[in-house]
């Protein structure tokens, strides 16, 4: 008699499949432990006049709780593997702040006074405030940083309602961690060693914990819905941060599948850390040069451990986060020095900054337009930065004080016409001679400024363009998004954003023949130069220089040793010659099975 035919017996636990967001590559396999669920509820009570100060000071209290953990947090966090530990540490000095004089704290005294509410109540009522301002940046990276503020506000409530924490310290053999959310100060708890990954209901890739997870080398799966009301605890479970992939119960046979892909992508890391001080050179030759693509100044670390040649974009807009004034030059110039410094030797390029539409970051909002029909369309990045000169000056002074420590480029973004970068130019060279006024080492040449290739218009007069511009840099994520008119963010039309489709390759082409023909470099800071799929084409249209998520630099270096130059060169000419995305894709993916896949 089989086991479910046993009278009585509990019925075999079915398979199930969930998916969300892989955050984090690697594979667990191990037993549930389902967390807290997220948010607690807070009710709203009102108090009397006279009791308005002793709420404050309960409020003081629960900001004075929580500057405690966070320090000592802090303290534990030391012990991590070095990139994970300047990773949290960013985090918690970050949340600190969040817990100083900071606009957070004053809007909460201030909701209590006037509104005479309970302290949990004007945290939430803050928190929401001004979390709708992050909500609304069009960038996903600046969006995600209003998840910091609400963060720190569940800490102020749990502190204020006396709920502790999950214990994921405790945790061992590794168990696998499933949750509603795991901020980044839970990660600091997290021993690599006893937990095998985790995946949570809520999160996406930008966020500190997707960074934090990548970091500690933590299997990952975000934004995976009904994740606690379909698991079970204890129970087997597997956890596929490659794929976003979750399951629940394996039969024999999947777990079977799962084990032997782990083993194989262990193997896998053993040769990409074997590839590391290896040249990105083709079978016939022609070195292609890797950069990274940076985003907070910890990732440094990161970049070089994956074998960067360089800093191939270094986005500033972290900078203006979470703070009610701007970053000053002194500010600035620290943080791109360290960058500078980081990188001995190699190339950095740092990008100006790249926000607007209808809501700007909090120390930006006096410069802000009136609301914008089109967000998209309007006041943003390099626009912006002209047109408020106290923005761009003091970046530009940051940046060429920088520049005394190495290799420096400036790239703008969103360009689209000779002006903006004739304008540029000017302000460069005003700021610099100001500079040598005040006694400041500046470069003699100063830094080459180069264009962001990511609006039609700009590939299409890359011709004129490039006889301005030093150096291009094709941001694809923008220039896809533009040429289709699809907001890859919205469900509804994100299944037709297509790297692939054929006006996207001849803005790509025209751009690449353009700089080749005024013989400036160019490079491509998108997320198609960190897909290995797409290197042979790249290289075949005429790219030699890419940038990317640091973690990608093994597998397109990887893919690039396996290919032939030639060969590449001829397939993106027959590619080129098609009008059809589908056939387009079949002769590259028909190419990548000829040579070997990636």
């Amino acid at each position: 008699m089989r086991i479910d035919e046993t009278p009585g017996a509990e019925p075999p636990a079915i398979e199930k499949r969930l998916t969300g967001i892989g955050v984090s590559p690697g594979i667990a396999i191990g037993p549930a432990y389902l967390g807290d669920r997220g948010e607690i509820t807070v009710s709203e009570n009102r108090i009397a006049e006279a009791a308005v100060e002793s709420e404050r000071g309960r409020f003081a209290e629960a900001v004075a709780m929580s500057v405690k953990q966070l320090r000592k947090l802090r303290s534990r966090a030391t012990a991590l593997p070095g990139e994970a530990s300047d990773e949290i540490g960013y985090v918690l000095d970050a949340h600190l702040a969040m817990l100083a004089n900071s606009r957070l704290v004053r809007g909460v005294n201030q909701r209590i006074g006037r509104q005479r509410i309970n302290a949990e109540r004007a945290i939430q009522l803050e928190t929401d405030e001004i979390g709708k301002t992050f909500a609304a940046m069009a960038d996903p990276y600046l969006a995600a940083r209003g998840e910091d503020i609400r963060v720190v506000s569940g800490r102020l409530i749990r502190n204020l309602l006396r709920k502790p924490y999950v214990p994921y310290s405790g945790l061992s053999g590794g168990a696998i961690v499933f949750a509603e959310e795991v901020t980044p100060a839970d990660t600091a708890l997290m021993d690599p060693r006893r937990i095998g990954g985790f995946a949570t209901e809520f999160g996406g890739p930008e966020g500190h914990t997707a960074i934090m997870a990548r970091a500690l080398g933590l299997p990952a799966v975000l934004g995976v819905p009904d994740l606690l009301d379909r698991a079970q605890p204890d129970s087997e479970v597997i956890v596929d941060g490659t794929t976003g992939t979750v399951i629940l119960n394996p039969s024999p046979e999947t777990r079977e599948v799962y084990r032997l892909r782990r083993a194989a992508l262990q193997r896998e890391r053993r040769q990409f850390g074997r590839l590391r001080r290896l040249p990105a050179v083709t079978r016939d030759g022609i070195e292609i040069t890797l950069e990274a693509n940076l985003e907070l100044p910890v990732e440094v670390e990161h970049a070089m451990a994956h074998g960067a040649a360089g800093l191939g974009l270094v986005r500033t807009e972290f900078l203006y986060m979470n703070r009610e004034d701007l970053p000053s030059e002194d500010e600035q110039y620290e943080f791109f020095a360290s960058l500078v410094r980081g990188m001995e030797g190699r190339p950095v390029t740092l990008r100006t900054l790249d926000v607007g539409g209808d809501k700007l970051p909090e120390p930006l909002a006096g410069y802000a337009a009136a609301d914008a029909a089109n967000p998209a369309l309007g006041l943003r990045a390099i626009r912006l930065s002209l047109r408020e000169r106290r923005l761009l000056d003091t970046q530009l002074a940051a940046m060429l004080r920088a520049a005394n420590k190495g290799r420096v480029r400036i790239l703008l973004p969103m360009v689209s016409t000779l002006d903006e970068l004739r304008r540029t130019r000017e302000a460069m060279e005003q700021v610099a001679r100001r500079l040598r006024r005040r006694g400041v080492a500046v470069p003699d040449p100063l830094p080459p400024l180069g264009a962001m290739i990511e609006v039609p218009g700009a590939a299409l007069a890359a011709d004129a363009l490039a006889g301005e511009a030093d150096f291009f840099a094709i941001g694809t994520n923008d220039l896809i998004q533009y040429t289709l008119a699809i907001d890859r963010t919205d469900e509804q039309v994100a299944h037709l954003y297509d790297p692939l489709h054929p006006a996207v390759l001849r803005l790509i082409q025209f751009a690449v023949e353009a700089a080749v023909r005024r013989r400036i470099p160019i490079s491509m800071c998108g997320e198609l130069a960190g897909e290995p799929r797409f290197a042979a084409l790249l290289l075949g249209l005429g790219l030699r220089e890419l940038s990317m998520a640091p973690q990608s630099i093994p597998r397109v270096k990887q893919r690039i040793r396996s290919l032939d130059m030639v060969a590449a060169t001829r397939r993106a000419r027959a590619i080129m010659d098609q009008a059809d995305s589908g056939r387009i894709a079949a002769l590259l993916d028909d190419f990548n099975a000829t040579v070997g896949t990636a």
